[in-house]
């Protein structure tokens, strides 16, 4: 199971995917490996505060079943999880960039954003309101540390069927997931991201799942033509009101699975999805 999960996260080294498998299980951290020299470390292991403090949060939280975060999701219809959300009851908030007051300590769900290499460039950051279960009313509850151009956060299935869902929100993306669990996910969290979104190696067909807007448009249009210019195969997933969680909470997931489905087929592209 370590050697699958090994290979599934792409890590550098064993112990990587050990204190990944700790922490999903809810122990302790794996002690972190002594650090390379300077000179040997790559461009953004360390030279790139950003990241390196993505990657410092990341690692503070805990699973978040059981937390405020897996109520958030609980309540948008949404419980496939997996290792790449974490909670965190303390986060730093600063209302915005010239806000003179002292930072807040907020709870946040987390989830990592990998680059192809497994290696974490960047955390989103879902800030919540304690007394709603819901986000935070504040300015952009939602907001991004570290690098997310090109990279997106991933939510792997059990089937290894060589399609890719990739679409804007995090809660849009596991709302598609919901109803289709043997698909591969990943959300770029924006539509501009996802229009900038680079795949990673050994897949073979991407469905673009977006919102229904000129913006999720325009995006798709600028992703499809990138893959189609790479020889891969695509196909587009609208929803039918603003977003895909809408579809999900007003439909349900039996009734947004047989119109993907459908969508799907329309588009002459074969379902392996059992």
């Amino acid at each position: 199971m370590i050697d699958l999960l090994h290979e599934r996260l792409g890590s550098v080294t064993l112990k990587d995917t050990l204190r990944e498998a700790r922490s999903f299980l809810g122990e302790a951290p794996y002690p972190a490996a002594l650090r390379e020299p300077r000179k040997a470390e790559r461009p953004d292991e360390g030279t790139n505060k950003p990241i390196a403090r993505a990657r410092k949060l990341f690692a503070a939280g805990k699973p978040v079943l059981g937390t405020l975060a897996a109520t958030y999701l609980q309540t948008r219809g949404i419980t496939r999880l997996g290792p790449a959300p974490r909670y965190h009851s303390r986060v730093f908030l600063r209302q915005g960039e010239d806000d003179a007051d002292p930072p807040q300590r907020v709870p946040a769900l987390l989830a990592k954003i990998p680059d192809n290499r497994g290696q974490i460039t960047g955390c989103a950051r879902l800030y919540l309101d304690p007394s709603i279960g819901g986000l935070a009313a504040i300015e952009s509850p939602k907001r991004i540390l570290g690098q997310l151009h090109g990279h997106a956060i991933r939510f792997w299935s059990d089937s290894r069927c060589g399609d890719l869902i990739v679409g804007e929100g995090l809660e849009n993306i596991l709302s598609v997931g919901m109803p289709l669990p043997k698909f591969d996910l990943a959300s770029c969290l924006t539509a501009t991201h996802l229009g900038l979104f680079i795949p990673p190696p050994g897949i073979r067909r991407i469905w673009i799942a977006r919102d229904n807007d000129e913006a999720g448009r325009n995006a798709s249009m600028r992703l499809r033509n990138q893959l189609e210019s790479l020889g891969m195969a695509c196909g587009e997933l609208v929803s039918h009101l603003g977003d895909l969680n809408d579809d999900l909470r007003a439909f349900g997931k039996e009734t947004l699975r047989s119109s993907l489905l459908k969508t799907m087929q329309a588009q002459g592209l074969e379902i392996e999805d059992g």
